[in-house]
């Protein structure tokens, strides 16, 4: 599955830089580009557009009034030189604010985020949607399907998935941004040093999980993890280990 995108910005450099960070992405289908807000309508009224990556200050409409005519919108990121908007753009239920020069980086955390956000829609209305998120490692982008993870961990800056039928990948991602990417339903922050996979937690205990032979802590700041594995009906708590 391909998401449609349309990218609306008046200066063609940005046009560009979104276009070519889009196009490394498999799963983004770039099907218009727009200078200007009256080109976007035009493209909006014909088809279905699943994300928009939309500019804020542009001449005659701006990106925020746009979005304010339309009854049905995509959803959209906001692309801008200008954090003055900030506030307006959540106000509009957008996905993400990227401020220009925008990274790879960045711009691939907002399409994760958005993936997420899609993924969590269309489970409620049984659409099958990718099971996957693209990780930046080695100077390449690696697609890690979220049923091979098991747990993913920190050092530092980086962070270390582990994964059932592959390798371990490294990323220099903080743990917090690889948590922000992965949905609720499916991982668990449990320490402040790991994620586990809910569905890949074989036993569980007030002071650790286990994930087949290997044991990860539960930190002090996170007491609520037993009572939400344990809640999960394909969790069994190991009540040997249960303390009084």
């Amino acid at each position: 599955m391909k998401y449609k995108c349309i990218i609306v910005d008046d200066e063609p450099p940005a046009i560009k830089i979104l276009k070519s960070y889009a196009e490394a992405l498999e799963y983004l289908e770039i099907v218009g580009t727009c200078n200007n807000a009256f080109q976007a309508i035009d493209i909006l009224n014909k088809q279905k557009i699943d994300l928009m990556f939309l500019d804020i200050n542009m001449p005659k409409l701006m990106g925020t009034q746009l979005l304010k005519t339309i009854q049905n919108p995509p959803k959209v990121i906001f692309t801008t030189a200008h954090r003055d908007y900030a506030f307006e753009a959540f106000e509009l239920d957008a996905i993400d604010y990227l401020l220009k020069p925008v990274s790879f980086e960045r711009f691939l955390k907002a399409v994760n985020k958005f993936c997420h956000v899609n993924n969590v829609e269309t489970e409620d209305t049984n659409i099958n949607t990718p099971g996957f998120v693209y990780f930046r490692a080695d100077r390449k982008m690696v697609k890690v399907f979220l049923k091979d993870i098991t747990y993913i961990e920190s050092f530092k800056d980086y962070s270390v998935i582990h994964r059932q039928s592959d390798d371990n990948l490294k990323v220099k991602y903080a743990i917090g941004s690889v948590e922000n990417m992965l949905p609720q339903k499916l991982f668990l922050r449990i320490h402040r040093s790991y994620i586990v996979s809910i569905k890949k937690v074989t036993a569980v205990t007030n002071n650790d999980v286990e994930i087949g032979k290997t044991e990860i802590p539960i930190g002090k700041s996170y007491p609520d993890v037993f009572k939400k594995l344990t809640c999960n009906n394909s969790i069994r708590p190991n009540e040997d280990h249960l303390l009084n």
